[in-house]
C-alpha cells in the first residue's frame, strides 16, 4: 500500500486509529479455547467487529511465535484473511527486527512477501545495514523505532552526545540512507511533549504511535504536537480494545472502545481542517 493510499483511507473512515492484535490465550474469553485455532478465531471476530472504525492492524509478532508453529499459522491465517477480505486496510508486522546484510534481506522477504505485510517494525541500533534491506522493497514501509512509549527509553534514546539527544541523531541519520521516503517511525505518545521536536527533523514522515489508551498517553496531545497536513499518524491502541471483554460480548466491546477513538480522531482531523 502507498503512503498516497493509506492518507485516502483515514480521510475516508475519518480515523487514523490502528488496532494491535497482541493475542494472550490467558485474557482472551474462555469459550474460544474450544475452537481449533483459538488465535485465529479470536482475531477474525475482533476484525470482523471493527474494520470499518480502523485503517490499520498491528500484530505484536511476539505473542504469535510464543506459541510455536501454531501461533506462526494463526499469524499467517490472520495476515491472509486481512489482505483478502479487507485489502483496504494497511498491516503492520511489529516485529521489531534489527540484524544486518542478508539477515535483514531474509526478515525483509518473511514479511513482505511470504505474510505480504505492508510494514514492518525494526530496531536501529545497528544502523543503516541493517534498516536499508527493507527500504528496498518497493510500496513496502519500514518503521523505525525512534522514541519509545517505555520508561527504559529514557536509559539510552534521550541521552545526550556531543550536545544532541541519541534519537535526535537516530532519525537525523536515517533520512540520508537509500530510500528514506519509505521510512516510518514510532513515537510514544506517553512522550508527546517530544513531537513537536520530531516533527522539526521528520516534518512529513508519518508516525506510529502507541501509547493512547491503556498507557495513558493523550490522543489531543499527539495530534496537538504531531499532526501534519496530510495527517501523518497512526495511532495504535491494543489492550484497551481488544480486552474491553472477556466474555461473549467481546467483539462488540471492542467495537465500542474503537468507536470511542475513531469519534475522537475524526473530531480531530475536523479541528485541524484535514476531511
Amino acid at each position: 500500500m502507498t503512503t498516497e493510499q493509506l492518507i485516502s483511507e483515514i480521510k475516508r473512515k475519518q480515523s487514523f486509529l490502528c488496532i494491535g492484535l497482541d493475542v494472550d490465550l490467558t485474557k482472551i474469553p474462555e469459550h474460544l479455547l474450544a475452537e481449533e485455532d483459538p488465535i485465529f478465531a479470536f482475531n477474525k471476530a475482533i476484525i470482523d467487529a471493527t474494520h470499518h472504525l480502523c485503517v490499520a492492524y498491528k500484530p505484536n509478532t511476539a505473542f504469535y511465535e510464543a506459541y510455536g508453529i501454531k501461533g506462526w499459522k494463526a499469524l499467517e491465517k490472520t495476515i491472509r484473511y486481512l489482505n483478502t477480505k479487507y485489502p483496504e486496510i494497511y498491516t503492520i508486522a511489529d516485529a521489531k527486527r534489527g540484524d544486518i546484510g542478508n539477515t535483514s534481506t531474509m526478515y525483509a522477504k518473511a514479511f513482505f512477501e511470504d505474510l505480504a505485510f505492508d510494514s514492518v517494525t525494526v530496531a536501529p541500533y545497528m544502523g543503516k545495514d541493517s534498516v536499508e534491506p527493507f527500504l528496498a522493497f518497493k510500496n513496502k514501509h519500514t518503521i523505525m523505532l525512534a522514541l519509545t512509549s517505555n520508561a527504559g527509553a529514557f536509559d539510552f534514546q534521550t541521552k545526550t552526545i556531543e550536545g544532541k539527544e541519541v534519537y535526535k541523531q537516530v532519525l537525523e541519520t536515517s533520512k540520508s540512507w537509500e530510500n528514506a521516503q519509505n521510512l516510518m517511525y514510532v513515537v510514544g505518545a506517553t512522550k508527546a511533549e517530544y513531537l513537536a521536536e520530531v516533527r522539526a527533523i521528520v516534518p512529513d514522515s508519518f508516525l506510529l504511535v502507541p501509547g493512547v489508551g491503556a498507557q495513558g498517553g493523550s490522543l489531543e496531545a499527539v495530534c496537538k504536537y504531531g499532526i501534519t497536513s496530510t495527517i501523518g499518524l497512526l495511532v495504535n491502541s491494543s489492550r484497551g480494545i481488544i480486552y474491553a471483554s472477556k466474555h461473549a460480548d467481546f467483539a462488540e466491546a471492542a467495537a465500542n472502545k474503537a468507536t470511542q477513538l475513531q469519534q475522537d480522531m475524526a473530531s480531530e482531523l475536523s479541528k485541524y481542517k484535514l476531511l
